[in-house]
């Protein structure tokens, strides 16, 4: 995986766990997947991403976060939005503004159809 697919990785987790402020379960998860993928630096870049001004950052991210994922085979982009949906659960609840911000972003990487047949099963 290259840094620009890191990067966004761990931004499309980060943007999604700061809905409702980054927790420390949160925080944990966002460092075992940089531990994972070997990408600590892609993850403070994320996390700066977000922290130069949150009141935009997801107008911002959906920009960075299409032009890398729409050149992603569209499983790939399944995937990815599977895993934060899946992380988002593990802490035992799914807000409203994240599920939305989920949805957006698969409608975004035209995979909206196919993210809401994987979260049916």
């Amino acid at each position: 995986m290259d840094s620009t697919t890191k990067k966004a990785l761990l931004l499309l987790k980060s943007l999604i766990f700061h809905y409702h402020g980054l927790d420390e379960e949160e925080r944990e998860m966002l460092e075992k997947t940089a531990d994972s993928i070997q990408a600590k630096d892609e993850m403070e870049w994320a996390n700066n991403f977000i922290a130069e001004d949150y009141l935009s950052a997801f107008k911002r991210s959906r920009q960075f976060l299409s032009k890398v994922f729409i050149r992603m085979n569209e499983s790939d982009r399944v995937k990815y939005l599977m895993e934060v949906w899946e992380e988002t659960h593990k802490k035992g609840y799914v807000t409203e503004m994240e599920t939305t911000a989920i949805l957006t972003l698969s409608k975004d990487w035209q995979v909206e159809k196919k993210f809401l047949e994987r979260v049916k099963d």
